[in-house]
């Protein structure tokens, strides 16, 4: 199968006027203006309730960062590459790399403060988003391992390993780390120790080659744990015990993380849909056909849900009802997740990056591309000059 993965020769930070999308349990307080990570929060809720009067900075390069791969272009000259989201916590920039590091930098020079290595870079890079909470960095790796790192030193306080690779993105609520496997389990594990506490595993495998996997990363809410799976199925389970809930089966696979907020998950699949399901029971309660697979992971900003289609479109619908307030047309698919702040929705296509302004009206295309790179992830003001690579998996 092949995939196309989001991938960045080195990190480089500009100062726009953008948050990240993609993770506290709701009802989400105010996100601190320098703390931001992948979904928004530790506990990956894709709910976003930034602190009111946030200065947002200009489109000044402040300083780069390239990682330690120094080879030439061999077949491995890919090991240079980023795609994990960064965490940005107490001046300090957070992410892994496809070099089996995981990098902290300051964010003020983007001098390396320290990294860590995990497993052979041949075949062991990192693609889960770090998350950040109480002074520890937990992210997964394809070494198989989850990993709790010091976040002011990068020593390892402990690691645990799963069946398979790791590419979902930990979540972290109330003192435990709840992260899905390629083995097709979520695990949840003491955030102090790493200690398992349960894991649950995905259904039918027989449906799709690889299926249940999790590269869906949890969302936890209300003391309940939200993912998607490759065996087609978004799961509810209980943060505590791991017992399942509710599922609800959509036509394909989903590679889309969950928004929760207000009582309703939002979720994409691969079948063009995006579902926004009852967070108690896992009834439909509407859901969006768009032109094309949705891998891109919603965002919930005052009543709106943004999401972007491999039908190379964005939309922004109501979240209430579904309803499409507006789309805007980019030239290619669109598999990042949208960024919004102060009024105007970030967002990565395949063609260029677009700035989209003003999401609360209805135009339907009212956006600004904004030419460069082709895909943008930013967060905090701090972005990912990023291109798209095609890889087999």
């Amino acid at each position: 199968m092949r995939v196309y993965k989001i991938l960045s020769v080195s990190v480089v930070i500009l100062l726009i006027t953008v948050l990240f999308a993609g993770v506290a349990i709701v009802p989400a307080a105010a996100i601190p203006a320098d703390t931001m990570q992948f979904r928004y929060n530790a506990a990956r809720t894709g709910d976003h309730n930034p602190v009111a009067g946030s200065t947002p900075p200009n489109n000044v390069q402040k300083w780069s960062f390239k990682t330690g791969y120094s080879g030439g272009d061999t077949d491995i000259s890919w090991l240079k590459y980023f795609d994990s989201s960064p965490a940005v916590a107490n001046g300090t920039v957070y992410v892994g790399s496809y070099d089996s590091n995981v990098y902290a930098l300051d964010t003020a020079t983007g001098v390396k403060v320290w990294q860590f290595a995990t497993g052979n870079p041949a075949g062991n890079w990192i693609e889960s988003s770090p998350a950040v909470a109480n002074g520890v960095v937990y992210i997964g790796s394809l070494d198989k391992n989850v990993y709790a790192l010091n976040a002011n030193n990068g020593t390892e306080l402990w690691s645990y390993k799963t069946g398979h690779t790791v590419v979902s993105s930990p979540a972290v609520a109330n003192g435990v780390v709840y992260v899905g496997s390629g083995d097709g389990n979520v695990y949840a594990l003491n955030a102090t120790s790493g200690a398992k506490l349960w894991n649950f595993q995905a259904g039918n495998r027989s449906l799709h080659t690889n299926s249940s996997w999790f590269v869906s990363s949890p969302a936890v809410y209300d003391n309940n744990v939200y993912i998607g799976s490759q065996d087609n199925n978004v799961y509810a389970l209980n943060a505590t015990s791991g017992a399942q809930l509710w599922n609800f089966t959509t036509g394909s696979m989903i590679y889309s993380s969950p928004a929760v907020a207000n009582g309703v998950v939002y979720v994409g699949s691969d079948d063009n849909k995006l579902y926004a399901l009852n967070a108690n029971n896992g009834s439909e309660l509407w859901s969006f056909t768009t032109g094309g697979g949705v891998v891109s992971s919603p965002a919930v900003v005052n009543g709106t849900v943004y999401i972007g289609s491999n039908d190379g479109k964005v939309y922004a619908l109501d979240s209430a009802t579904g309803v499409k307030v507006w789309q805007f047309t980019t030239g290619h698919w669109v598999r990042s997740s949208p960024a919004v702040v102060n009024g105007t929705v970030y967002i990565g296509s395949n063609d260029i990056k677009y700035a989209i302004g003003n999401p609360s009206a209805s135009a339907a295309n009212g956006g600004i591309p904004i030419p460069g790179f082709e895909v943008v992830l930013a967060l905090v003001g701090l972005v990912i000059a990023a291109y798209v690579v095609k890889r087999r998996s």
